[in-house]
């Protein structure tokens, strides 16, 4: 579509986030509870902004029939060598066109955060509304401006024999975005340096409920993190799930 750069920022940082992020199995709690009980045990599911595919994986390995959707070319590389049984595509959330195909549609680990402006938020949830059935699920969870004034300030470092990640992070109230700056140095034959920064949009639960409204969504409710299994840590994010009206 005209006006879109394909999002592909988590390149450079898809090495390390593989191997400290991500991780599927912490929200299987919530997503059972929110979403899987409600579906089909060979339900087919999109894994919208599927990262390097722990979720995916996990999904997989419980029977669903997945596909997983990304904008960084190294994301899905990643994500193809763990769930080579799945099927990946390289496209950007706000662009990405499919039939009415899917019973349930998820975004974890506040993907949906890097869309920097309400229009192109309410957009992807056109995408996603068209992508899916009638009844289908939608389930995403965001970092809400709580979470970034918690979370997102100071720095801190991971320090393995082979490489080293730096991150800084800060939120601006005045512009609702979040900011994450990483500095990697990785040995292969020699040191190497690469520098990232990634961006994230603050969104009020009004603007992101009505958003899902003007998306065609209905039954639309949010949970907070807080009171979730394992993820005492995420104070100040929420979960979201609606219905495509049957």
């Amino acid at each position: 579509m005209a006006g879109f750069t394909r999002y592909s920022d988590y390149d450079r940082f898809a090495w390390v986030y593989d191997r400290h992020w991500g991780s599927g199995e912490r929200r299987l709690p919530a997503l059972e509870r929110l979403m899987l009980r409600h579906l089909a045990s060979d339900a087919r599911i999109l894994d919208l902004c599927c990262g390097t595919g722990h979720g995916t994986q996990v999904l997989l390995q419980r029977g669903y029939r997945v596909d997983g959707l990304d904008g960084s070319e190294e994301m899905i590389r990643f994500a193809r060598d763990k769930a080579p049984e799945g099927n990946f595509i390289i496209e950007d959330v706000r662009t990405f066109k499919s039939p009415a195909m899917y019973d349930g549609v998820i975004s974890l680990f506040d993907s949906l955060n890097h869309v920097m402006n309400l229009d192109e938020l309410t957009l992807s949830f056109r995408n996603v509304h068209a992508a899916l059935v009638g009844g289908g699920i939608f389930l995403f969870d965001l970092n809400m401006e709580q979470g970034y004034e918690r979370r997102w300030r100071g720095s801190f470092g991971i320090v393995e024999d082979d490489y080293a990640c730096i991150v800084r992070s800060g939120y601006s109230k005045e512009e609702k975005v979040g900011r994450f700056d990483a500095t990697m140095f990785r040995f292969e034959k020699e040191w190497r340096r690469s520098d990232v920064t990634l961006l994230q949009r603050c969104y009020s639960e009004e603007e992101v409920k009505s958003a899902l409204g003007a998306a065609g969504f209905a039954g639309i409710r949010s949970y907070d993190m807080q009171g979730e299994p394992d993820e005492s840590g995420s104070a100040g994010s929420m979960y979201f799930v609606c219905r495509k009206p049957a």
